[in-house]
């Protein structure tokens, strides 16, 4: 639909609150009341935004992930290469919609946070998916905690996301993607194992 993309081309940019109806309507083309035909509001259509983004970003996610001609952390990495080229894609003007959505998170409707949580929670679970493959396939060491480490790099990822931004440089993600499988790495090598992938990165 015209608007859902319009919609998730401007809030990447601004944001839900600074982001005007006007604006969307105006870059989809469309007349203001086709907006009121499909959305009964704003706050409507922001979840909508939300589902369309979140489908767009797990089909990202599932492309690299459950890549099975790669080694599980090249997966990782293909993530990264494909994130890089989408933000210089844009000169780095959009970020996360999810992300961004969170930061607002203190004025925006209620029914927000638990579908923003819920996406973070899924592309956790899917993170954490391909980090057990490399534990499977002795890239990572056997003890670590797949689920927690999941966790931690989408925290981490979303502050490189937004740095990114603000430096107009994929500086901020190469530095966070490397200090991330550092991590990995000194999981492996203090647990007494050396990474299987060693040198490759």
């Amino acid at each position: 639909m015209l608007l859902i993309r319009a919609g998730l081309a401007v809030l990447t940019e601004k944001g839900f609150s600074a982001a005007g109806l006007d604006e969307i309507v105006a870059a989809a083309g469309v007349p203001k009341g086709s907006f009121y035909h499909y959305f009964d509001s704003k706050d409507a259509f922001g979840l909508a935004l939300i589902d369309a983004y979140a489908d767009y970003f797990v089909r990202k996610l599932d492309r690299c992930f459950e890549n099975e001609a790669r080694p599980p952390l090249m997966r990782l990495r293909d993530f990264l290469d494909d994130a890089r080229a989408g933000m210089a894609r844009h000169g780095y003007r959009r970020g996360c919609l999810i992300g961004n959505l969170g930061q607002e998170m203190n004025v925006l409707p209620e029914p927000f946070r638990e579908r923003l949580a819920a996406v973070f929670r899924d592309w956790e679970a899917r993170t954490a998916r391909c980090l057990r493959a490399a534990r499977a396939a002795g890239e990572i060491a056997a003890d670590l905690d797949c689920d927690r480490i999941a966790k931690f790099f989408w925290i981490g990822w979303e502050g490189a996301v937004l740095r990114a931004k603000l430096e107009r440089s994929p500086a901020p993600l190469d530095a966070f993607f490397e200090g991330f499988l550092a991590l990995l790495h000194m999981g492996s090598t203090v647990s007494g194992r050396q990474p299987a992938c060693s040198g490759q990165f």
